[in-house]
């Protein structure tokens, strides 16, 4: 594949993610998306079909890169499950809370807004939180096998505590400070303690 070609593409994606998870994605339009990243919309639609589908290879592009993200924070090291899934929620709690008004998460930011608007967007978040999902259980599924967490039903916790999350990382941009996500702190210690 041309490299040039994987790097325009690429840079387009970055810089719609920069825009798109301070804006949202109905606000922003083509050509706000192309001054920003400096390429004429000749280029922009070399790459994509419309902005529908460059919406969905951004959230596709978003995914790839958390899920390297948080496989190498959950698979670093030789700490027990339990160390492994608190790095991940302390991460979360710190992401989130630097400045609970700039939204860094493209799934908080932007699944209320497209769910309506793009089936396609609509799948590609469904099916990229189901992956986070799954891997949140793999990790609990570690921590039980190496008793630092309690018996729990992996799928279902992971599930749980995802949702958990994603509700305060709205409740916390709605509220602008991090109360709910301390209280999905709290409730995710006390749920994992053994």
């Amino acid at each position: 594949m041309n490299i040039r070609y994987d790097n325009t593409r690429q840079h387009i994606l970055e810089t719609g993610h920069r825009i798109f998870a301070g804006k949202g994605f109905s606000s922003v339009g083509l050509n706000e998306l192309l001054k920003a990243a400096g390429v004429p919309k000749g280029s922009f639609y070399h790459y994509f079909e419309s902005k529908e589908q460059y919406g969905q290879a951004l959230l596709a592009d978003y995914f790839e890169h958390y899920l390297a993200d948080i496989g190498a924070l959950l698979d670093a090291g030789e700490a027990s499950g339990h160390e492994r899934l608190m790095r991940y929620w302390e991460r979360w709690l710190n992401s989130q809370c630097a400045d609970c008004a700039d939204q860094k998460c493209l799934v908080v930011k932007l699944s209320a807004e497209v769910a309506d608007l793009s089936d396609a967007m609509r799948l590609t978040l469904r099916d990229g939180t189901e992956r986070i999902i799954a891997r949140i259980a793999q990790t609990i599924e570690t921590g039980v096998a190496d008793g630092s967490l309690p018996a729990l039903d992996a799928e279902a916790t992971a599930r749980t505590l995802y949702q958990l999350w994603i509700g305060a990382s709205v409740l916390g941009k709605l509220h602008r400070n991090r109360r709910a996500l301390d209280s999905a702190m709290s409730f995710t210690r006390q749920l994992l303690s053994r």
